[in-house]
């Protein structure tokens, strides 16, 4: 049996073993401190609930530039307490995204959404997202079963996000074929260098969006995109609108899909809790965030540390990598009363750091809550009972449940479910 040691000893980025429990290994990892170094790499690791929040807002000191992949090259060599201005000179990959800017420029690309989430299109959005929800869930009932991962959340989290951003229907089964053909953000199978392949394919199809709405534009959210200025009123490069576009799509629909499993294999896994929300949709909500806190879909996020500085009470060099894990934070029991343990209504739970905190914040949480709320509401209105298909996952007690080999996305690879039709 493996000890809190060997556990530790595991490499975070390539180890499958860690795959099946992650909590287990950052538990290994808690009890050596809030903050600790790695063995098998130069990485610190962050566990502890006061120190993840404390490194995500210290944007001065910490550096999202990695983002997303941690184990980027260095394109220049760490010299000194201050390796700000190496960082700001250099691109940290090929395609620099919204998840790796700093500062000024990561608010000014932030603000190039802000059409996309006006009150008037996220409800319409909701609409849209509450018609197609209720047509994809009353097919898979009506058939017995699904495998609820590809079949459903995916394409349904796909569509929703296609509509919001006003991706032409033509187009939104192409994107679609292109998410379900891509490899996981932080692929642990090619961990140094990660590909990136469809974000540049999604590229092109938004470069021509936004350069035919520039040149005609239309009565579409595109339109407003592709018209948008920065805050000090001067008018972005069209490849920067295409980023924050391309990202908002690839980074929300992975995220939102993989909670929407997350959360149905929870409710499966204890029938009374799925019964009490079926009886109360008015706990979907207070659920959800129970969910996000102890099983969310975003394991880590990743910084660099500019300039010599700590972590609590660890010095920090300058150049050092740091995993902020979000799902330790969210189970540290110095500040979760029985953090494993899963309660509906734990005081201050929208505390949890599941979209992070501070500047990089999820700018699609409202959309991601929303999203799964309005698809496990339509599963509890069309069922009697939701079960895991044993044939497939084996029975309780023995569960065979695979994950996609990712060290950023907690997420099931498949999920095959029975359905008792209401």
């Amino acid at each position: 049996m493996a000890t809190a040691a060997t556990v530790a000893e595991k490499d975070y980025f390539t180890d499958h073993s860690v795959l099946l429990d992650p909590y287990d290994y950052f538990e290994s990892i808690r009890a050596n401190g809030p903050v600790y170094q790695m063995t098998s790499r130069d990485v610190m690791v962050v566990t502890g609930f006061a120190e993840a929040v404390e490194v995500l807002l210290n944007t001065r000191d910490f550096s999202s530039w990695l983002n997303p992949d941690p184990l980027v090259r260095l394109p220049f060599e760490i010299e000194g307490d201050d390796i700000s201005e190496l960082l700001d000179s250099h691109p940290g990959s090929e395609i620099e995204l919204m998840v790796s800017y700093d500062g000024e420029r990561h608010a000014a690309a932030r603000s190039l959404l802000n059409p996309l989430f006006t009150p008037s299109r996220l409800k319409a959005n909701e609409a849209f997202m509450r018609r197609y929800a209720d047509e994809m869930v009353r097919g898979v009932v009506e058939a017995g079963g699904c495998e609820l991962v590809n079949q459903v959340a995916t394409p349904f989290v796909t569509m929703v996000i296609a509509d919001l951003l006003g991706v032409p229907a033509d187009d939104r089964e192409a994107f679609r074929q292109l998410i379900d053909s891509a490899p996981p953000p932080g692929n642990m199978d090619t961990p140094e260098g990660q590909s990136i392949h469809p974000l540049m394919v999604m590229g092109g199809y938004f470069v021509r969006y936004i350069t035919e709405r520039r040149a005609m534009p239309q009565d579409d959210v595109m339109t407003e995109m592709a018209q948008a200025r920065y805050p000090d009123g001067s008018t972005p490069d069209a490849m920067e609108v295409v980023k924050s576009a391309m990202f908002l799509f690839a980074a929300g629909q992975d995220t939102s899909a993989k909670l929407i499993g997350n959360a149905l294999r929870r409710l499966c896994e204890d029938q009374a809790m799925q019964q009490q929300l079926r009886d109360d949709r008015k706990l979907v909500g207070p659920f959800l965030e129970e969910v996000l806190r102890i099983e969310g879909s975003t394991k880590a996020t990743f910084r660099i540390a500019r300039r010599a500085t700590r972590i609590g009470d660890v010095d920090i060099p300058a150049g050092k990598r740091v995993v902020v894990s979000l799902s330790a934070a969210n189970r540290d029991p110095r500040r979760w009363e029985d953090p494993a343990e899963f309660r509906i209504g734990r005081p201050r739970i929208r505390e949890h750091v599941a979209f992070g905190r501070g500047a990089h914040t999820c700018a699609g949480a409202p959309l991601a809550r929303a999203e799964v709320a309005v698809i496990l509401d339509r599963f509890l209105e069309h069922t009697s009972a939701i079960t895991l298909d044993e044939a497939h996952h084996g029975p309780a007690g023995a569960r065979r449940i695979s994950y996609e080999p990712s060290y950023i996305i907690r997420g099931l690879a498949a999920l095959h479910l029975n359905f008792a039709p209401a």
